[in-house]
């Protein structure tokens, strides 16, 4: 949930300021996990959430980008991040 939050509120490739209001992004997050129940599988391709860390396995031709996917109870949802500098 954390990296959820951490993607719908913070820029992969500019550290600073948030671009959305964190407590809204928790709340969405929330609700998307809930949703998809506590079986579901879920998959991102960041190793490490740091500010500013530059640790992952590519999902796009982006020079940056960050991915969760979860799926359970019949639904699958992505939140994609892309950025370049």
């Amino acid at each position: 949930m954390e990296l959820l939050t951490y993607l719908a509120t913070y820029d992969l490739v500019f550290p600073g300021p948030a671009r959305r209001d964190r407590a809204h992004a928790r709340r969405a997050a929330e609700r998307v996990v809930r949703l998809l129940g506590y079986e579901a599988a879920w998959y991102t391709n960041i190793t490490e959430l740091v500010p500013g860390a530059r640790a992952w396995n590519p999902v796009t031709r982006h020079t940056f980008d960050g991915v969760v996917a979860g799926t359970g109870g019949s639904f699958t949802v992505v939140l994609l991040q892309v950025g370049e500098d």
